[in-house]
């Protein structure tokens, strides 16, 4: 069996990956429970959740990118990170 030593597994990586696995669970079952049909947002794009979802998540990396390009590491990233929780909100309320 190949060595995984080639990524860099910090904790700060495997809590990345574990939260988007937790977030896909959690869209799947949302969608089991309560199926949802397509919406026109504001844009006039007809999107699901889970379009909806895969525009707030890409737009969440462009705004770490951004901050990180932008601003540094000095101000903390939990910053951007509380930016894109609002974009989020606001692509699955108005999007």
């Amino acid at each position: 069996m190949e060595s995984l030593a080639w990524m860099a597994w910090t904790w700060q990586t495997a809590t990345f990956f574990s939260v988007i696995l937790l977030i896909l669970i959690g869209m799947t079952i949302w969608e089991r429970v309560s199926p949802s049909g397509e919406r026109v947002g504001v844009l006039r794009l007809s999107t699901t959740r889970g379009d909806r979802l895969f525009i707030s998540l890409l737009g969440a990396a462009y705004i770490h990118l951004a901050w990180l390009g932008l601003i540094g590491t000095e101000p903390a990233l939990y910053w951007a990170t509380f930016i894109s929780l609002v974009y989020a909100l606001g692509v699955f309320r108005w999007a």
